[in-house]
């Protein structure tokens, strides 16, 4: 007896661009993440772009962690070691729980484009109040690895052995 296979389940994704030289005319990082998301099959919740500052990111990400219509949070920028990058710090706050594992595959797939410039990365994932939080730097590149290679897959429920999707829907998923 073979099992039908999953069904898609878009989810709404807010894309938050941190920035204190672009505009939102500019952001050529965070239009592929929105772009990409919904072609994707998934909903763009909001999108907004914000200076490198620790308390308006938390202002932000708390609003959209409060509303229970938000899935997932993509975040690009803020992730270098510069003195005003400051999103692992903004953001790591707020998990309820962190996600190590999405920062180390992604400075692992990274290592194959900038070599070991990818310890200068910062990447860090977390879950809060069942809400998917992912800080990518903000290089179009990084953006399009980060996407491909890793959220495009767990964002998608039809992705086998798991994915984030019955965790943003705050449900216990089967194991089959």
């Amino acid at each position: 007896m073979s099992k039908s296979p999953a069904s898609f389940i878009p989810l709404n994704i807010a894309v938050l661009t941190v920035s204190d030289s672009r505009t939102l005319a500019e952001d050529t990082s965070g239009q592929y993440l929105a772009d990409s998301l919904i072609e994707a099959g998934h909903q763009l919740a909001d999108r907004q772009l914000i200076t490198d500052d620790i308390y308006q990111i938390r202002a932000v990400i708390s609003q959209w962690i409060a509303n229970p219509n938000v899935h997932a949070v993509i975040t690009t920028g803020g992730t270098g070691f510069f003195i005003r990058d400051s999103m692992p710090e903004a953001v790591s706050v707020l998990f309820d729980k962190t996600i190590d594992g999405f920062g180390e595959m992604f400075r692992l797939i990274s290592k194959d484009d900038i070599g070991m410039s990818t310890v200068q990365s910062r990447a860090v994932a977390g879950m809060a109040n069942s809400t998917g939080i992912f800080c990518l730097p903000g290089s179009s590149g990084a953006c399009r690895t980060g996407w491909e290679d890793i959220l495009k897959g767990q964002l998608d429920s039809r992705t086998r052995p798991c994915n984030f999707v019955p965790h943003f829907m705050a449900q216990n998923p089967k194991h089959d």
